[in-house]
């Protein structure tokens, strides 16, 4: 884009209005706001991969299954955006777990020791709930603090002392933009209340919910009758071992509440350091999942861009059942350390197999036939009274317990978002600010 010198030339006079204060007129021209904070180049989000805006043929490559109606073909447009370059990790959720027992605790020790919370503004104007103070630090070896954290365990004959799961209750909230377009105007039903940066702070759609997050351990045992998986329920997500392992047993509103609480963590950093807030964590729609896992290969049957699952070498690239159920021929008889494989050329592991992926995207047979060529997905965000199939949730990438068909980069299954799976996990993404 080319600017004239006449538009881009302040003289003396005008700097000096400039440095008198932002609102002042600036000669009668139009010059924007000025005193705007600085952005820049967006930097790099840590354990992120940016993905290039661009366009591919969304779907199968290839084989189909036989009824599945999984066939179809779409062009889908996607902008740029951030992902994970790995599965989110159980020690990765741990830190969101650990978060919540944190914030708990913090609120309880506050009902008596008002240290632990934060009850006033800097104008001294009370705060209604009040503010966690994350400074104070909490001394287990205080009889009184541990008097009122017991609340949050409880004692057995056969274990001792546990946590109780069920009290790791995540508090966040969401603006359902789906509701708010269903009204004539937005304008005249909804008010909207932004922050400094254009952020969304309240709205009439504003959605709180409250979920236990703590993933079910007891999915190992649940998927698979007449087998011997209690070791993996026991310490799948607790063992140091198993720290680099891809979380699972999380149903898709838990990593939804994980993308919440993902953008919290980055605007509470941004507003001590006065930064902009970038755009907010979420999980991936279905098309800017198979646009990643394709890595710029036009075509390509599998995210490395082959029509075979091994290599020259004879070597599996993915970690999935091959064979005739023989699991430990890739390398593992269940999940395996997130990048146990080679990337694709986007420079994203394990887009194919290890573990299932959530998407954002409500699954139907026939969404390539209505959705948007223009970052294509279909959204629904379903509550009790919603039918059943408003629930579904489309999964992408297949499994350690999936044949090779589900593999593909095109292939699409779905699972209720209120179920939890041992061979189901996740990753983030985040729109690019910008091209």
């Amino acid at each position: 884009m080319w600017i004239t010198k006449k538009k881009v030339r302040l003289n003396l006079g005008i700097l000096i209005l400039l440095m008198a204060g932002c609102s002042a007129e600036i000669g009668g021209e139009l010059v924007g706001v000025q005193g705007r904070p600085p952005q820049g180049q967006e930097l790099p989000p840590y354990g992120m991969v940016l993905i290039p805006q661009g366009s591919f043929n969304m779907g199968m490559n290839d084989e189909d299954l036989i009824f599945a109606m999984n066939a179809p073909i779409s062009t889908a447009s996607i902008d740029a955006f951030w992902i994970d370059q790995t599965e989110i990790t159980n020690n990765e959720y741990r830190q969101f777990v650990y978060h919540v027992i944190d914030s708990i605790s913090r609120r309880l020790l506050g009902e008596q020791f008002e240290e632990f919370l934060i009850t006033e503004n800097a104008l001294g104007e009370p705060l209604d709930p009040p503010l966690i103070n994350w400074e104070p630090k909490i001394n287990m070896s205080n009889p009184e603090h541990v008097a009122i954290l017991n609340e949050l365990y409880t004692t057995n004959a056969l274990r001792g002392k546990s946590l109780k799961a069920q009290r790791l209750v995540y508090e966040f909230a969401w603006l359902d933009y789906d509701k708010a377009l269903g009204r004539k105007s937005i304008r005249d039903t909804t008010e909207f209340i932004f922050d400094e940066y254009g952020n969304v702070e309240q709205a009439t759609y504003i959605i709180k919910e409250s979920l236990s997050i703590y993933p079910d351990t007891m999915v190992w045992l649940r998927d698979y009758a007449y087998a011997y998986n209690e070791p993996f329920a026991l310490r799948y997500f607790t063992h140091p071992a198993f720290d680099d392992y891809p979380v699972v047993g999380v149903t898709w509103k838990q990593a939804f509440a994980f993308c919440s609480w993902r953008t919290r963590l980055m605007r509470e950093y941004c507003l001590k350091t006065k930064r902009v807030p970038p755009q907010d964590y979420r999980l991936p729609t279905e098309a800017e999942w198979e646009y990643a896992a394709r890595g710029g290969l036009e075509g390509g049957k599998y995210p490395w861009g082959g029509l075979y699952t091994y290599d020259k070498t004879g070597c599996y690239r993915a970690n999935f059942l091959p064979q005739r159920a023989r699991y430990g021929l890739d390398g593992g008889t269940k999940t395996l350390p997130v990048g146990s494989f080679h990337p694709n050329d986007f420079g994203l592991f394990d887009m194919a197999g290890n573990v299932a992926e959530w998407t954002i995207s409500t699954y139907d047979e026939q969404t390539y036939n209505f959705v948007n060529s223009m970052n294509p997905t279909y959204r629904y965000n379903a509550t009790g009274g919603d039918p059943l199939a408003m629930r579904r949730k489309t999964l992408k990438g297949g499994s350690w317990k999936d044949i090779a068909y589900f593999l593909q980069c095109g292939a699409r299954t779905f699972e209720y978002q209120d179920t939890a799976k041992s061979y189901i996990g996740f990753r983030c993404v985040r729109s690019y600010v910008g091209r």
